[in-house]
């Protein structure tokens, strides 16, 4: 194997350690809460303490880096040209209920943290931006702002922050079937994300 080959193939081995990194951090953060063991993290992503490490020095680093992952998928879904505003909640509501650690970014108990404000003002100008292609807003009712979203969600994740692992996807769901009475059309079907106990749409 010539040495640019091993160089191209290391850079590939530290991009899919990276990654499996992120996706170990995501799931363990879900289930055990940001304080959760590094050294499970490491094991969950089939690499060494080494390698996390040289990724990620610290817990804050890792933390901050999934958060941007979630949002760099929210960001690319709504850019897609053929997505509405429903199919970025879905996705959101997925990521505050499948991806905890992503609660804290709309949690106002977090509201000092300047990386969390920069996030914040990224995913404000996503649904901003959004809402201003009215064949965007799918069935949302008509007074609905961006800003209405932003706050609903953010008192999603203020319950989501108080309730035990075991509890959230449960309260998750109730929480939403009160909400999206408020923010969509009485007219217009209501869209049901899969899996949040939500069949009716009424």
């Amino acid at each position: 194997m010539s040495t640019a080959s091993r160089v191209n193939r290391g850079r590939a081995a530290a991009a899919e350690n990276r990654a499996a990194i992120l996706v170990a951090a995501r799931d363990i953060f879900a289930e055990h809460g940001r304080s959760a063991p590094m050294t499970l993290i490491a094991q969950t992503a089939g690499v060494g303490q080494g390698s996390l490490y040289r990724h990620f020095p610290t817990r804050g680093q890792l933390i901050h880096a999934v958060y941007e992952s979630n949002l760099v998928a929210l960001e690319s879904l709504a850019q897609q040209d053929e997505s509405t505003i429903d199919d970025v909640l879905e996705a959101l509501y997925r990521q505050l209920t499948d991806a905890a650690a992503f609660i804290a970014v709309l949690d106002s108990a977090e509201s000092h943290n300047p990386h969390l404000a920069s996030i914040r003002a990224r995913l404000r100008k996503l649904l901003s931006d959004k809402f201003s292609d009215i064949r965007r807003r799918g069935s949302l009712r008509d007074e609905i702002t961006a800003n209405d979203i932003y706050l609903t969600f953010g008192m999603l994740a203020a319950l989501l922050h108080q309730t035990p692992p075991s509890d959230r996807r449960g309260a998750a769901r109730h929480a939403w079937s009160l909400l999206r009475h408020a923010l969509y059309r009485a007219d217009h079907p209501m869209p049901v994300i899969a899996g949040d106990g939500s069949g009716d749409r009424t």
